[in-house]
């Protein structure tokens, strides 16, 4: 344990609590919205069970998404999701959780828990292998699991904290997209398609995709916002 620990990327810890964070805030409101109408007996419960549910899914999800970063193109098509996803992070559409139905029974609340995480955590699942992919190989998934285990009692019990420290200092957003833009420019740069040009691999270039990935997403992401603003009035 103690080897597993100073062996461990810690920059990737830290950078998939940042982004379990930021692109997790949704699952507290869907915990809490699946969960209404179960017995005060049986809520908590449904909370646990459906978390853990929850968890082991999408250990399950990125484990399988870390293994398809090794195709040629994958990479790309995930740095290129992931610019997308940091630039709509800046500029978030409307979303309601109208689509989530209260239970009665316990299992069908943890059911609809598992299930909205899923579809909910698509965006999550390829910023987080993403942030894992430039770890040891041997290390990725002990890597994404003990991430998730660290962020997710702080997404369920601290989500509110959260929400309300983001809506405060708006500049945590931006900060937040600019990591997944550098999590998707190095991606890009690092898709096997391109190995036929070894000098791509040069770690200024690296640097470079990476430091250009984040700013193109702030610069996109904030034209977004002005735009969305400007047809709202």
């Amino acid at each position: 344990m103690i080897e597993f620990l100073t062996t461990l990327n810690w920059a990737a810890v830290v950078q998939i609590v940042i982004i379990d964070l930021l692109l997790g805030g949704d699952n507290a409101v869907v915990i809490a919205l699946a969960c209404r109408n179960l017995p005060d007996n049986q809520r908590l419960r449904g909370v646990i069970w459906g978390t853990v549910g929850a968890i082991v899914l999408r250990v399950v999800l990125i484990s399988f998404a870390v293994l398809l970063l090794d195709i040629p193109f994958l990479k790309l098509a995930g740095g290129l999701l992931l610019l997308w996803i940091g630039a709509k992070l800046i500029a978030p559409a409307e979303e309601g959780h109208d689509g989530i139905q209260g239970a009665d029974r316990l299992w069908a609340a943890v059911r609809t828990i598992i299930v909205a995480d899923a579809v909910m955590s698509i965006d999550n699942v390829i910023a987080i292998a993403g942030a894992a992919e430039r770890a040891d190989p041997q290390h990725r998934l002990a890597l994404v699991i003990f991430g998730l285990v660290v962020s997710i009692p702080v997404i369920v019990w601290g989500s509110t904290l959260v929400l309300k420290l983001l809506d405060r200092l708006p500049v945590i957003v931006i900060l937040g997209a600019a990591l997944l833009g550098w999590i998707g420019g190095g991606l890009i740069i690092g898709d096997p398609a391109l190995d036929r040009w070894p000098q791509l691999d040069a770690p200024a270039l690296v640097h470079g995709a990476s430091i250009a990935g984040a700013l193109l997403v702030v610069a996109i992401g904030l034209w977004w916002k002005r735009r969305r603003a400007a047809k709202a009035h």
